[in-house]
């Protein structure tokens, strides 16, 4: 099956039915994409197919048939939110750090808090809190200010009204 990995043309001899995850991790060697839940609850697999964040874990091969993958090591570690996510704490114990740069790669330029609430609502990180990662979505699209911290922490708590 022929699919564009990483802006190469790859052909990947597996099961069509074979999840996504499993064909970048053993096929592809591509070990940057993580399994979290294998559910598609937590968006550690994350990774861009045409453009949009997929959940890998979900993905047969056969829907990656002639799309654009992109993975983490796509990104060549030159990515402006690589950097920023280092830079600024986004990066914690490293399990969902892959997801959140591609899912936040989706975004694009210059994204408002609410964007980046509504883009990232499906990886899940049990480290930052957030904050970090929103001010690393920030740093790297030169827009920091404007988030402080207090906000980002509002942002994340439910509201609930009784």
């Amino acid at each position: 099956m022929m699919l564009t990995l990483n802006g190469k043309p790859t052909r990947v001899a597996a099961h069509p039915m074979t999840r996504l995850l499993d064909v970048l991790r053993e096929d592809c060697r591509l070990t940057g994409t993580k399994e979290g839940c294998g559910e598609g609850e937590c968006g550690a697999c994350t990774v861009l197919m045409d453009g949009q964040p997929i959940n890998a874990c979900l993905v047969p091969l056969a829907h990656a048939r002639g799309a654009r993958i992109t993975t983490i090591e796509g990104l060549n570690g030159r990515h402006p939110l690589q950097r920023a996510f280092a830079e600024q704490g986004g990066a914690q114990c490293g399990i969902c750090t892959p997801g959140m740069i591609l899912a936040a790669v989706a975004l694009g330029p210059r994204p408002s808090l609410n964007q980046m609430r509504v883009g990232l609502a499906g990886n899940l990180c049990r480290c930052t809190g957030y904050t970090a990662i929103y001010r690393s979505i920030r740093k790297a699209s030169g827009s920091l200010t404007g988030l402080s911290a207090t906000k980002a922490r509002r942002a994340r708590r439910p509201t609930s009204k009784t």
